[in-house]
């Protein structure tokens, strides 16, 4: 990669153990100041203002789509993932070769110890002024952690929460950060190629704000996120409970159109309503899908913040309690209820090995 006096930061961003994408990112004044031979290749149309260098670590389904997303808004993407042939450096040492200072690096990896040991590797490898972005799903309480390892060595650091899935290729993703005003600013050209276009009201006015935020301090973005996935929770549990009913029930005689008829003009429309009409479009009985949901941690960490704050929560905690119960294939605690009814009032129980208990038994 040429190395020249040009005014220029970078972004790298990271998905996995050691994966990294590239995109050059260069003041636009200081670019146009530079003789036409001294500024290196024409950018295209889209580019020529904001010259932008990523390197993405990771190239898994969030940051190679990301990484994606970004050559299509015209910026330059080198990537590098120890576990993937589209990788274009062999290591977290040779991503931070290949970028010009300052840098921008964004870590896309598993949270847990998987970021935290590439956030320890990066805070060894860049130099002061570089700035890290943390854009997994890292609990909030690590950011303080990995914003202090850094500030110590000159080095900036941004959380950010990233919404969008598999579909943020086409759509964009939604992005909510924590750091400073001018970390963020370093970055900004990045999540501007990354945010899905500013949706517009009915008046076809544009809705400032939507799809990014620059949340708070160092921890704001992930908390953010923490909530928008507790929320998460909540919605899709609903969304089940009213598909269980409808098809519990011989009056409805078409459950996929009934809930196919609310994604218009109806007050609980939204994309994942969108998403169940799909998924009911492809088996409407959902015959071919188990009803076990796991749980990635941020329905816990949002419990547990309402708790901590004194915040009742009773849609979110009892949602995530539901994939708790979803994950049993016979519940300890309705063993012990079946017990307790049996000892109190004589009611029947069940036997393991029987379809149907030994006598009729009255509500209790």
């Amino acid at each position: 990669m040429r190395r020249g006096g040009r005014a220029r930061w970078t972004v790298a961003c990271a998905l996995g153990p050691a994966r990294v994408h590239r995109v050059r990112c260069n003041g636009a004044a200081a670019h146009r100041d530079l003789p036409r031979e001294d500024r290196g290749p024409r950018a295209t149309s889209r580019t020529e203002e904001r010259d932008v260098q990523l390197g993405m670590v990771g190239l898994g389904k969030m940051g190679g789509n990301m990484a994606e997303r970004l050559r299509r808004a015209g910026h330059d993407v080198v990537g590098y993932d120890a576990f993937s042939e589209k990788r274009d450096v062999e290591s977290l040492e040779a991503l931070v070769q290949a970028l010009e200072a300052p840098r921008v690096v964004w870590v896309m990896v598993p949270s847990g110890e998987p970021t935290r040991s590439t956030v320890r590797e990066l805070g060894e490898l860049l130099s002061p002024g570089d700035v890290v972005i943390d854009g997994g799903n890292s609990k909030f309480t690590d950011d303080k952690v990995h914003g202090e390892e850094l500030g110590a060595k000159g080095l900036g650091y941004i959380d950010a929460g990233v919404s969008g899935g598999v579909w943020g290729l086409e759509n964009g993703y939604a992005l909510m950060v924590g750091g400073s005003v001018e970390d963020v600013a370093k970055a900004q050209p990045v999540f501007d190629a990354l945010k899905p276009p500013a949706p517009h009201d009915e008046a076809g006015q544009p809705i400032e704000g939507a799809g990014f935020v620059h949340a708070g301090p160092c921890g704001a973005g992930h908390f953010a996120k923490m909530v928008h996935n507790g929320i998460e929770y909540a919605m899709m549990q609903a969304y089940g409970e009213g598909y269980e009913l409808l098809a519990a029930v011989d009056l409805i005689e078409d459950v996929p159109g009934v809930v196919a008829s609310w994604t218009q003009g109806t007050v609980i429309r939204s994309w994942l309503l969108d998403l169940l009409v799909r998924a009911l479009q492809e088996d409407p009985e959902l015959e071919k899908i188990a009803g076990y949901a796991e749980d990635s941690g941020e329905g816990r960490w949002t419990v547990e913040q309402a708790i901590e704050h004194s915040v009742p929560m009773p849609a979110i905690s009892a949602s995530l309690f539901a994939r708790f119960a979803s994950r049993q294939s016979d519940s300890p605690t309705m063993k012990a209820v079946a017990a307790l009814r049996n000892q109190f009032g004589g009611h029947a129980v069940q036997a393991v090995d029987a379809a149907e208990p030994a006598e009729a038994e009255s509500p209790a």
